[in-house]
């Protein structure tokens, strides 16, 4: 199982607009949306639920919000980067520069939980983060996504 499976290079936004939590969660859902057959507001919302139970912001300026959907057929998966920076309420509060959007069949809780690990391991290198966040266009953001994934 290889991230670059499930994201495609529509999904890949590099110059996040967005200035807050619910902004740049709408903005990541907008083409995982459109590839995955959902209606917007529904994937924004399943996402902001999780969110109210814990924020998915994780140290390093990271931030993977994350959800399932009951009529999803297959895993979708975005990534943004916020050249600023953002609060994404993350645990050291410090700003969140890059996110990695993650939705997942309902009932494919095992799946869901091996991608959101293999994000997790990829993104704890600091020097590949400092590729991603060097990054100028999709295809450098996936090439770099698609050397750490060679990696498991």
């Amino acid at each position: 199982m290889k991230i670059l499976d499930f994201l495609k290079k529509e999904a890949v936004l590099v110059d996040l607009k967005a200035q807050d939590k619910r902004g740049v969660i709408k903005e990541l859902a907008s083409p995982v949306a459109r590839i995955a057959g959902l209606p917007h507001e529904e994937l924004v919302q399943v996402l902001m639920e999780r969110e109210r139970l814990g924020s998915t912001g994780i140290d390093g300026g990271i931030g993977i919000p994350h959800g399932k959907v009951k009529v999803l057929e297959s895993p979708a998966i975005g990534f943004g980067l916020s050249r600023k920076g953002l609060d994404f309420e993350s645990i050291d509060g410090r700003p969140t520069r890059i996110f990695f959007l993650l939705v997942t069949p309902e009932e494919a809780t095992t799946f869901h939980l091996r991608l959101l690990a293999q994000i997790t391991r990829i993104l704890k290198n600091e020097p590949l983060r400092g590729r991603l966040l060097n990054a100028a266009d999709p295809d450098e953001i996936l090439s770099i996504i698609k050397e750490a994934d060679e990696g498991f």
